[in-house]
């Protein structure tokens, strides 16, 4: 019987194959493109090995592409009519079950499922690493610590995936609000493993989340060779850095960056790019930046992608890019969308975790970008106010969704709600001192509460 290197069986896998599914899951850990063909090799080695379909299914998943997620569910659906399930082993079976559940929509279902497996089988990266990016889109920041800090004392401190898994911990520390811990863990992590551009974010947002931007400009020009190229997430670390360069104030770099890295005529079109390139132009659109042209092109890559109702937090920045375009019809026509949707799909399946995402935060928060767009501050206001405390629940990081707690303090301010705009920055300034945009939306706080009183 041929096993993995952590001893966990692997059916219908002959040793090739084994070879080939853990250069996959290297790749995979490093968020490498090489992880596609390394996956495809392992099912021409072995067609009905067990986790060589379970990898292609996850692929298949967490790009939250729809069209992938729907091949991947129609290749996953004829492996399971090939292999019965009692011919695999219980780990494996658990595999299967996740990625059927998540192939159906079922996100937290999926994560719970591998959550009970690393329990029996803490040594299983895929099921961390998979999980740990579950408990991501579902914007759970308990289960980001504790599902991997759950497994972590298993490994041995010198296997060469200890510093990987580390960096998943560290981001999960990080989003949890232990900085200082998520700091000191993620440095470990990339000391260990350099190119963890995973851990390398996981400092980053430790950074961001306490205004540290100083700090965390230094430390990406420092590794810059390490994660700016040849990875999955060098566009995303990119958009840090401008969030970085953005606090500084210069705003010629931050488009600089903008053009070079995180949207240009080369860019794929992959959501999670796309989101990244609205996320960075809605905060210069809150900020009154003219940002020439790029709203244009960037909804007009939305556009092409036809997405369907699939990942709410996808929805919010298409929205952000037609707002931002001033193309108000094309997100109202999107709303009209998801509402349809609801309707129609979404409601009867009560396992269908995009149906809640959608209906409780990315329907109002879409309406919410549509209100400010139109000036009417007030009822962005009354949309986004009541989400504030909840908006993890529809996915991406604390650092991601600041762009609509920013909305909501931009709204607040421009429809004269001062005593809550106060309240808003009060609770900003408190964790975040060092926070440049919180200081300036103090001052700008201060002085239209000043002219209304003096006009009163």
């Amino acid at each position: 019987m041929v096993t993995d290197r952590h001893a966990h069986t692997m059916t219908h896998t002959g040793t090739d194959a084994a070879r080939h599914y853990e250069a996959a899951l290297d790749h995979l850990l490093h968020f490498r493109e090489e992880v596609v063909p390394e996956a495809r090799a392992v099912l021409d080695a072995a067609p009905r090995s067990a986790m060589g379909h379970v990898l292609g299914a996850y692929l298949g998943l967490l790009g939250t592409e729809e069209q992938d997620a729907a091949e991947a569910a129609t290749a996953f659906e004829a492996y399971r009519a090939d292999v019965h399930a009692a011919e695999l082993a219980p780990r494996e079976r658990m595999h299967v079950e996740a990625a059927s559940l998540w192939l159906d929509g079922d996100l937290h279902a999926a994560g719970r499922v591998l959550a009970e497996l690393v329990v029996a089988h803490p040594k299983d990266a895929l099921a961390l690493a998979v999980g740990h990016q579950i408990d991501f889109f579902t914007g759970n920041a308990v289960l980001l610590r504790d599902r991997v800090g759950g497994a972590l004392s298993a490994w041995d401190t010198d296997d060469p995936h200890y510093g990987l898994l580390q960096g998943m911990y560290a981001f999960g520390l990080e989003e949890a609000g232990h900085y200082t811990q998520a700091e000191g863990v993620g440095l470990d992590a990339v000391a260990r493993d350099p190119r963890d551009v995973w851990g390398i974010h996981a400092v980053v947002h430790a950074y961001e989340m306490q205004g540290r931007y100083e700090d965390g400009i230094r430390y990406l020009d420092a590794r810059a060779a390490d994660w700016s190229t040849g990875n999955y997430l060098n566009v995303h670390n990119w958009w840090h850095y401008a969030l970085y360069v953005m606090e500084t104030g210069d705003t010629d770099k931050v488009l600089d960056v903008y053009d070079a890295a995180v949207h240009h005529d080369g860019s794929g079109g992959a959501a999670m790019e796309l989101l990244d390139a609205a996320s960075l132009l809605w905060r210069l659109h809150l900020a009154g930046t003219d940002t020439g042209d790029r709203w244009a092109a960037l909804a007009d890559a939305w556009a092409r992608r036809g997405d369907g109702a699939y990942y709410a937090f996808n929805d919010v920045h298409a929205v952000m890019a037609h707002v931002g375009a001033g193309r108000l019809a094309d997100a109202e026509r999107l709303i009209r969308d998801r509402e349809g949707w609801l309707r129609d799909a979404g409601s009867g399946r009560p396992g269908l975790s995009n149906a809640a995402m959608t209906a409780e935060i990315g329907l109002p928060v879409c309406r919410a970008l549509v209100a400010y767009g139109q000036g009417r501050h007030a009822d962005a206001v009354d949309l986004l106010l009541p989400l504030r405390h909840r908006l993890h629940t529809f996915g991406g990081s604390h650092a991601q969704r600041d762009a609509v707690q920013k909305t909501l303090v931009e709204s607040a301010l421009h429809a004269g709600r001062y005593d809550l705009a106060r309240t808003l920055l009060s609770a900003r300034v408190n964790l975040r001192p060092r926070c440049p945009y919180d200081q300036d939306a103090w001052a700008r706080l201060a002085k239209a509460a000043k002219a209304h009183r003096s006009m009163a």
